[in-house]
């Protein structure tokens, strides 16, 4: 943006303003609005600076005394309402994929097309371990749960996703309204606690967003008597389902094949710089025969980040027309990511076809046998 206000710095001497009594006006929510929360500044800074925790106490500060405009108010609470429940968000999203053929172009590809989710394996392992319940993905792509399940079938792993389960919170908590984002996580605890007691030995979540919530509950319950020691506990357990396979011995998985599949692999930030996974997934999916098409700039957001496609649709989709380009630039036949919110940003104006990258694994080990 040319403006040191809309980079990490300047955001951080507007909290500190902001927290030490400064008046706080709309140019202020709006510099704190702009920002994606990629945390790409956590990646680089020599100091360790956890500036994403900033932000969520500065924009909250900032809530309580600049009132937003009726539009954006009703937008906030409409997508607080809507998105964190799946059973709100499913009919609606049926709806809209019932009017595509009549809507123009440009709205189709926004739209993201139905989907099976194929089987789910049977638990049937001494091996355990836990999904998360969700929100958007499993209504938009439910072949994501199911694919990872059918994974660590072969690895002699059971995936459950236990009842209660759902939403991680992040999409509440990071707009500020953090008691409904925290009860989410409570929520989820409660439901994972009786088979985390039973033996169940991680957490698996194969949305980046989610997985960098997840790993925060520690963090953000520490002060909730009734829920600290369990959240700590929940927190120790999640883990990235690239982090599980690469502990894994997955040699057996796939078999050789005549060709290669050429890819471009999309890191999501919150892979990346949230949960700092770099070259895992990567590392995994050569190691299954596919052919890793190079991405220039890869440590840039895509432009989704959450609700940030919603609100900041201009900003976005500058963002997005980028990372297009660099993707594409490979000339891959398939783009593989690790977040449903970024699969949908960029599935809205991909050449080629995007899939969340565990998919795209279970699919090559399937037509291999």
């Amino acid at each position: 943006m040319g403006d040191e206000l809309d980079g990490p710095r300047g955001r951080i001497y507007l909290i500190k303003q902001v927290m030490e009594g400064a008046s706080v006006t709309r140019h202020t929510q709006l510099h704190l609005d702009r920002c994606l929360s990629c945390l790409a500044c956590e990646t680089t800074c020599p100091s360790g600076v956890r500036y994403g925790r900033l932000l969520d106490i500065g924009r909250v500060a900032v809530e309580q005394q600049v009132r937003r405009s009726l539009a954006e108010r009703m937008k906030r609470r409409l997508l607080c309402a809507v998105l964190p429940h799946g059973k709100r968000f499913a009919p609606l999203l049926g709806l809209a994929r019932g009017l595509r053929p009549i809507l123009p172009p440009s709205w189709r590809k926004m739209i993201p097309p139905g989907q099976e989710s194929g089987f789910w394996p049977p638990a049937r392992h001494g091996r355990r371990m836990l999904a998360l319940g969700g929100c958007v993905q499993t209504p938009i792509a439910p072949n994501i749960d199911a694919a990872t399940a059918r994974v660590l079938d072969r690895l002699g792993i059971s995936l459950e996703r236990p009842a209660g389960s759902g939403c991680c919170g992040a999409l509440s908590y990071h707009l500020s309204q953090q008691h409904d984002g925290l009860d989410f996580a409570r929520q989820n605890i409660d439901a994972w606690w009786p088979h985390v007691e039973a033996g169940a030995e991680a957490i698996v979540l194969n949305a980046s967003g989610c997985g960098v919530m997840v790993k925060e509950y520690k963090h953000l319950l520490r002060n909730d008597p009734a829920y600290a020691e369990r959240a700590a506990r929940i927190s120790g357990l999640a883990v990235d389902i690239g982090e599980v396979l690469a502990k894994e011995d997955c040699s057996g998985l796939v078999q050789a094949r005549g060709s290669t599949t050429r890819i471009a692999f999309h890191a999501p930030c919150t892979l990346q710089h949230g949960q700092q996974i770099s070259g895992t997934v990567e590392a995994i999916l050569k190691a299954a025969g596919f052919d890793l098409a190079p991405v220039p700039d890869a440590h840039l957001c895509c432009g989704s980040a959450g609700t940030y496609s919603i609100l900041q649709p201009r900003l976005s989709h500058r963002l997005l027309h980028q990372k297009i380009a660099a993707l594409e630039s490979g000339q891959p036949t398939a783009i593989g990511t690790a977040n449903i919110g970024c699969l949908v940003h960029l599935q809205s104006r991909a050449s080629v076809p995007v899939k969340h990258w565990i998919e795209l694994l279970d699919c090559s080990m399937s037509a291999t046998g």
